[in-house]
């Protein structure tokens, strides 16, 4: 009888023994997916909502686009940006860059057309001409470390042009839109799952 009690007692020591081994187990593969999940975001990629119809027809309110970490890419000329100032506004922003440091940009808004260091900008992405004017004055050479953005939809955008956002320090920018993972509607109000791509 004695015999069987310590068997018994043996196998509940070693079913405990294993309870906690596998809690152990899980328990560390938890930590190390937090941990893993927290780096991508903090320096590989992350999922940003789009807000307002600024970037339309790129981009459309309530896309949800891919972002990749600003420390893998220099920010250049076209890069569509997701950045975050806080003195303008208090949540991501994303819009284009049309300028980089050392470069002059230069808007005639009787014509609606941008100049980059004296060159016409071809813009086939833009929804309409540069015609809205903001109160920033014009050439402007943008300043070492710095951009300057624009939206796509430049008739509706608060960006570069006004001086409350002004030049954006490139240590503003979260990263690169690179993909649309979830459309939102577009100006029609319809939601085309055909947007669902690389961000141009």
């Amino acid at each position: 009888m004695r015999q069987r009690d310590n068997r018994e007692k043996s196998a509940a020591e070693e079913n405990l023994g294993n309870f906690w081994a596998v809690s152990l187990d899980w328990l560390q593969a938890l930590v190390v997916s937090v941990i893993f999940v927290a780096l991508c975001f903090t320096f590989g990629v992350r999922i940003v909502g789009v807000d307002g119809e600024s970037m339309e027809p790129t981009l459309c309110h309530n896309d949800r686009i891919l972002v990749l970490s600003s420390i893998w890419s220099k920010p250049r000329n076209g890069d569509v940006v997701v950045l975050r100032k806080d003195s303008f506004v208090n949540t991501p922003v994303v819009k284009r860059i049309i300028a980089t440091e050392g470069q002059t940009i230069d808007i005639d808004y009787s014509t609606g057309a941008v100049y980059l260091d004296g060159v016409l900008l071809d813009e086939p992405y833009i929804k309409e001409k540069t015609l809205l004017q903001g109160d920033m004055e014009f050439p402007v050479t943008v300043s070492p470390g710095c951009v300057f953005v624009m939206g796509d939809n430049r008739n509706a955008s608060t960006d570069s042009r006004w001086s409350s956002l002004g030049e954006v320090d490139c240590r503003y920018i979260l990263g690169k839109a690179v993909f649309v993972l979830f459309p939102g509607r577009d100006e029609d109000g319809k939601m085309s799952l055909a947007r669902i791509g690389g961000v141009k």
